[in-house]
This record gives C-alpha cells, structure tokens and sequence, in this order.
C-alpha cells in the first residue's frame, strides 16, 4: 500500500509532506563557489575525480563557479595564505 493513498475503510486520507531541511551552518556549502588548486580541477575535468575545497568540501564540479558567490570560509582560509613565499620575486629588488 503507498503511503499516498488513504487506507481502506477510513474515507478520508491526508497527504502530509515533509518540510525540507535547510541548512544555514556548516556543511550549507552547495551555495558557493569553492577555493580548489587549479591542476586539481583540470584532473577532475578529465577523470570525473572529487576535488577537495579550501573549506573541506568534497565534490565533482560541474557548474559555473562565476555564478555563484565565494564561499566564506574559503576566502578567510586563502586570505589567512598570505603571498604563499612569493614575496621578493618580481621587479623589485
């Protein structure tokens, strides 16, 4: 017997749906792009191999990421980076 249907004999039924849980704390990170090392993307592009975000998130890419804003935590985390050793390289000496 589907659950949509009313049970026999009781002559009425009621539908109840679930209510969708939202997440608005970690782990709400479908929202976003995400910070991810440029040659772990080509691979996943070829191969179809999960990348690994700056946030922890664990996903295939497979939509734009300029239509979406940068993800928080991702941000602060490549903020907190600094320069990555590249300071004293370039045209000042």
């Amino acid at each position: 017997m589907s659950t949509l249907e009313p049970e026999r004999g009781t002559g009425t039924g009621t539908l109840v749906e679930p209510t969708p849980q939202v997440s608005h704390g970690d782990g709400d990170h479908e929202r976003f792009a995400h910070y991810v090392q440029k040659d772990k993307i080509m691979a996943s592009a070829l191969d179809g191999t999960p990348v690994v975000a700056l946030c922890g998130k664990v996903w295939v890419p497979g939509r734009d990421p300029k239509k979406y804003p940068v993800c928080p935590m991702c941000k602060e985390i490549y903020d907190s980076m600094g320069s990555g050793g590249d300071e004293g390289k370039g045209g000042d000496k």
